[in-house]
């Protein structure tokens, strides 16, 4: 059963703990359940392991636990746009075990759907595959991955009913959904909550069975990592009478 809450850091009372696994939603910063961060931060809870496909940036996301100290070690596929990140890591403050993109997202979802471990080429030859069985399957050779399963998963919804079943819009629509299913708790911050029977069961990705518990999303300007544009004069195009671009 999801509960409605009214405040991010109601929402956590209770399920964290000092060492427990973390998964979070989103990519780098388009998706992320920023309340629910800030009030991971605010909790004081320490010596976590986050599971996200990234950390955030310095300053931002999953950045302000890196910030505050709380991290211990991060299960992740990309880190590229975090400089503290780079520095917790080369002092060995961080432990850090990387898995490809894909990977970890079957990982998630494996972990959701009960399957402890599957098999993939991914990595195969690699220092991913490093100290893992492997298999050959049809005369390939595959390596085992483990499922991830977090104590706490933290989701970022558009929409979502006072059951718990949720919708994501655009780029939300990445790690969420496999994130959603992989927590034992289940939290999600979303845009709009209406009553349970409004959402249209034909759009709706998560089915509430999934949440336990619900918060209201801040209104709040969402930042871009990188803004990358020309200027408007070079930027128009203009069409010859014979239809070519020029």
């Amino acid at each position: 059963m999801t509960t409605l809450h009214l405040s991010a850091a109601e929402a956590l009372a209770g399920t964290l703990t000092d060492g427990c696994v973390l998964a979070v939603g989103g990519f780098g910063l388009s998706g992320i359940p920023a309340d629910l961060i800030e009030a991971v931060r605010d909790s004081g809870v320490g010596g976590l392991t986050v599971v996200s496909n990234n950390m955030g940036v310095d300053g931002l996301g999953l950045g302000l636990l890196l910030e505050a100290g709380q991290v211990r070690k991060v299960i992740a596929s990309y880190v590229g746009e975090n400089r503290l990140f780079a520095e917790q890591f080369l002092d060995g403050r961080l432990e850090v075990e990387f898995s490809p993109q894909g990977t970890l997202a079957e990982r998630l979802r494996a972990g959701g759907s009960g399957i402890p471990a599957f098999f993939t080429k991914t990595g195969v030859g690699t220092l991913v595959a490093d100290g893992k069985p492997h298999a050959d399957f049809d005369g390939e050779r595959y390596v085992q991955e483990r499922a991830i399963v977090a104590d706490v998963s933290l989701v970022r919804a558009h929409r979502a009913d006072t059951a718990g079943n949720l919708t994501y819009r655009y780029t939300a629509r990445n790690f969420n959904p496999v994130v959603a299913t992989a927590g034992r708790v289940t939290i999600a911050e979303a845009e709009h909550i209406v009553l349970a029977g409004e959402l249209d069961p034909d759009n709706v990705v998560t089915p509430g069975v999934y949440v336990q518990r619900l918060v209201p999303a801040t209104a709040r300007e969402k930042p871009i990592e990188q803004r990358t544009v020309r200027r408007r004069d070079t930027a128009r195009a203009t069409v010859s009478p014979e239809g070519a671009f020029r």
